[in-house]
């Protein structure tokens, strides 16, 4: 079987992505298939947005399209409380400093990225914060002072630097936003849409199956694996940069 994997560039403050969550753990059920984390900085730098009564009334109506199109979660903590902070502030570094601190050290990255999400948009956490991410590492069943450790390994230059290789990847797969899947199978590059599959998990893993047994039979008789007809197509917008 050759080698695949499924790259994730998307960030956990984008609500498409959250939206996207069930496909993701979906992937990860795929034998065969890795799995790869790519943050992209949303709201990182200078981008990083302090919750106004602007960035509420912007956020709230796709996070309600999201609810109902997919059945994600979100808590009165997060809409009633967090998004009503005006000492709060949207900064995706942190969080994405978290999810490489627990890919690093125990392999563990996805597991935090699904946990950060969690503690968003149901609990309402500050996921800015760096004792809330130590804590949630620590209820993930990380060692927190190894975790701590990691997490301040993840300096703002190593986080930029991780910022600009996700956006390179992004623009060489031709995605133009967030959550963008790109499959890579022995150097070979497809751009996927799961947008028709968002709600549907279970026909996304089929969906990622079926793809790669049509690798596997393309290498087994030397052809070319064709194009991803039949892999979804645009659907609900994701996070634009």
């Amino acid at each position: 079987m050759p080698k695949a994997t499924l790259h994730y560039i998307a960030d956990p403050l984008c609500g498409w992505c959250y939206a996207a969550a069930p496909l993701v753990r979906a992937a990860r059920d795929v034998a065969g298939l890795d799995v790869a984390f790519h943050g992209g900085g949303m709201m990182a730098g200078p981008n990083v947005q302090p919750v106004t009564p602007q960035l509420r009334n912007y956020v709230m109506p796709h996070d309600h399209r999201i609810a109902a199109l997919t059945g994600q979660p979100f808590g009165d903590a997060y809409f009633e409380g967090l998004l009503r902070d005006g000492t709060a502030v949207f900064d995706s570094a942190p969080p994405t400093a978290a999810v490489l601190a627990g890919e690093a050290l125990a392999g563990r990255g996805l597991d935090m990225f699904a946990t950060v999400q969690r503690a968003h948009y149901v609990d309402g956490k500050r996921i800015a914060d760096r004792d809330v991410l130590v804590d949630l590492a620590a209820d993930l069943g990380l060692d927190r002072e190894a975790f701590a450790k990691a997490f301040d390994e993840q300096g703002a230059a190593t986080l930029m630097q991780h910022f600009r290789d996700s956006r390179a990847l992004l623009g060489r797969v031709g995605g133009s936003g967030f959550p963008t899947f790109a499959l890579e199978t022995d150097g070979q590059w497809e751009r996927l849409e799961p947008g028709r599959y968002l709600g549907q998990p279970d026909a996304w893993r089929d969906a990622l199956r079926e793809r790669l047994l049509a690798i596997q039979a393309a290498a087994a008789t030397h052809t070319t694996a064709g194009t991803a007809d039949g892999l979804p197509q645009c659907g609900p917008e994701g996070c634009a940069i």
